[in-house]
C-alpha cells in the first residue's frame, strides 16, 4: 500500500482572482462556481445551461454547417474541424441533454464521415467510428462518450492498441516504435475515462486505464522512466524548453493532442484519483508557475486556426490555465 506524503497547502485563490475569473464567458463561471467557490447546484446548473446559448459555446455551435461538419471536415491539421470543435465543447461543459447539444450531435452522428479528414480505407468511417490513430482515436472517443455517443468500436481498438509498457503511440500503429508516447496516452485515458462516467465503468476498461495510469506514474508525469531526469524536449518538438521550463511544463489550452503537467493532473483529478506520492513534484511545478498576482499565464499556443480567440493571448494571464491550475492544487491538497 502506498504511504501518502502529509497534504500540501497552497494559497486559496484571492478574491480578486476569482473574481477576474467569474467576470468571463459562461463556460468558464460555471466551472468556477462547481469547482472553486461551491457555489449551489441550482446556481451551477443555471449558469451551464447558458453555455450552449451565450458566448463562446452558443458561438461554436452557430458554426456547424448543414453537412453537420465545422470547418468542413472530421479532422484537420487547422484545429476548428469537427473534432476540434467537439473537444472544446467538452472543454467547456456543454451540457449533453441540451437541445442545442442534442440537435449538434445528431447531425453529426448522422451526416459526418472520415471522408477526406484520414486514411482512404476510413472513408467511409461514420465520424463516431474514428480512424486508425489513436491519439486520434482517443479525442473523437474522449468527445463522443461526454455527448453519450457510441464509441463503443473505438474503445475496443484503443483497448487492443495498449503497449506492454502500459501507454499507447501512434508510431506503435505503423510499426515504427514499440514504447509508449505521453502525447498518445492522454488521449487515450481521457477517452478510456469519459467512456466510464458516461456507461459505466467495466473491468476490461478500468484495468487497461488504470495501467495508463500507471505508465504515467512511473514516470512522475515528466521524467524518464530510465533516468528520472526531466524530459525537456518532446522528441516531436525541435524547439528548446521556453523560459527554462520543461517542455511538458509549459500550460497550453487548448491542448489538442499535445501532453503537458497541468493535461495530466487534470485528468488524474477528474477521475478522483488519490493523490499518489509520485504526483507531488508535477503538483510544485504547477504550483511555481503561479504569478505574484496569483494567475498563471498562457505559455505556448499550437499551430493552427482557432475557431475563435478562448483567451488573451500567450504570455498574458489566462482564465483557462489558472481555472485548471486551482482546481488541480484544491484538489490534491484535501487529498481526495
Amino acid at each position: 500500500m502506498a504511504t501518502y506524503p502529509p497534504k500540501q497547502q497552497f494559497p486559496k485563490p484571492n478574491p480578486s482572482v476569482l473574481a477576474w475569473l467569474l467576470d468571463s464567458d459562461p463556460a468558464i463561471r460555471w466551472q468556477v462556481l462547481h469547482d472553486l467557490v461551491g457555489a449551489s447546484a441550482d446556481e451551477v446548473a443555471a449558469e451551464r445551461a447558458r453555455v450552449a446559448n451565450e458566448g463562446m459555446g452558443a458561438q461554436l455551435l452557430a458554426m456547424q454547417d448543414d453537412g453537420g461538419t465545422w470547418a468542413g471536415a472530421a479532422w484537420n491539421r487547422g484545429w476548428n474541424s469537427t473534432m476540434h470543435v467537439l473537444t472544446l465543447l467538452r472543454e467547456m461543459g456543454l451540457d449533453p441533454a441540451s437541445a442545442p447539444a442534442r440537435r449538434a450531435l445528431e447531425l453529426v452522428r448522422n451526416q459526418v464521415t472520415w471522408k477526406g479528414s484520414g486514411p482512404p480505407e476510413c472513408d467511409d468511417n461514420p465520424f463516431f467510428a474514428g480512424e486508425l490513430e489513436p491519439c486520434i482515436n482517443g479525442q473523437v472517443g474522449a468527445a463522443g462518450a461526454y455527448f453519450g455517443q457510441d464509441v463503443s468500436g473505438i474503445i475496443q481498438r484503443l483497448l487492443s492498441e495498449q503497449l506492454p509498457d502500459g501507454g499507447w503511440n501512434c508510431d506503435a500503429v505503423e510499426g515504427t516504435s514499440t514504447r509508449s508516447s505521453f502525447n498518445t496516452t492522454i488521449c487515450v485515458l481521457e477517452a478510456l475515462l469519459e467512456h466510464e462516467l458516461s456507461a459505466g465503468a467495466s473491468p476490461t476498461v478500468t484495468a487497461a486505464r488504470l495501467r495508463g495510469q500507471e505508465y504515467l506514474l512511473e514516470r512522475r508525469l515528466f521524467k524518464r522512466l530510465s533516468t528520472g531526469e526531466t524530459i525537456t524536449l518532446d522528441r516531436k518538438d525541435d524547439r528548446a524548453a521556453a523560459g527554462g521550463n520543461p517542455v511538458w511544463g509549459r500550460f497550453a489550452f487548448p491542448t489538442w493532442w499535445h501532453y503537458d503537467v497541468l493535461r495530466g493532473l487534470e485528468y488524474f483529478r477528474r477521475a478522483g484519483a488519490a493523490p499518489d506520492p509520485r504526483l507531488s513534484e508535477a503538483i510544485d511545478l504547477v504550483a511555481s508557475r503561479r504569478g505574484v498576482d496569483g494567475r498563471w499565464l498562457l505559455d505556448t499556443r499550437y499551430p493552427g486556426v482557432m475557431p475563435l480567440e478562448i483567451d488573451s493571448g500567450v504570455g498574458q494571464p489566462s482564465r483557462w490555465i489558472t481555472l485548471r491550475a486551482l482546481r488541480v492544487l484544491d484538489w490534491y491538497s484535501r487529498g481526495i
